[in-house]
């Protein structure tokens, strides 16, 4: 496990409803046919023992699915984890039905094995952040925290 997760875990855990804003949900997604799931669940993990609430959704999830589990939930983030290859066919059809649904403001993240092409065009269809392959886990909890933070604060 990634030694900054550890001091993450113990700085934030128990005290993370002082240092967030608030409580924020977040949802895990595995969309596609990819099979490996280890990562999410290692970051789902890791976001739920720094206070976050969050919902995995499993693995092989449609865009669909992904985005009901959003409003089901009421979540604050999105994080999809992506490994396939697939990533501008799903991330954009994902930003589309949470646009259809009005929930533009859920901060999307993606994560995974994404060439340094592709993370511009992602972040320009809307994705907040791309983490790949070598992002510490201390890095995507407190990045995320910041993140939606600053969007409490703006509102």
């Amino acid at each position: 496990m990634d030694p900054g997760a550890a001091n993450f875990g113990r700085s934030h855990g128990l005290y993370a409803e002082v240092l967030m804003k608030r409580t924020y949900r977040v949802v895990v997604a595995k969309p596609g046919l990819d099979g490996h799931d280890r990562g999410a669940k290692v970051i789902a993990r890791t976001l739920r023992d720094a206070g976050f609430e969050v919902v995995y959704t499993g693995l092989h999830q449609t865009p669909e699915q992904i985005v009901q589990a959003v409003i089901q939930e009421d979540a604050d983030a999105l994080g999809l984890s992506l490994l396939s290859g697939a990533h501008l066919v799903l991330v954009p059809r994902v930003l589309d039905l949470l646009a259809a649904q009005g929930r533009e403001d859920v901060l999307l993240v993606v994560g995974g094995i994404i060439p340094d092409a592709d993370i511009a065009p992602l972040v320009a269809l809307g994705v907040a952040r791309v983490f790949t392959p070598g992002a510490s886990l201390a890095e995507i909890g407190s990045w995320l925290e910041s993140a939606l933070d600053a969007r409490e604060y703006q509102h």
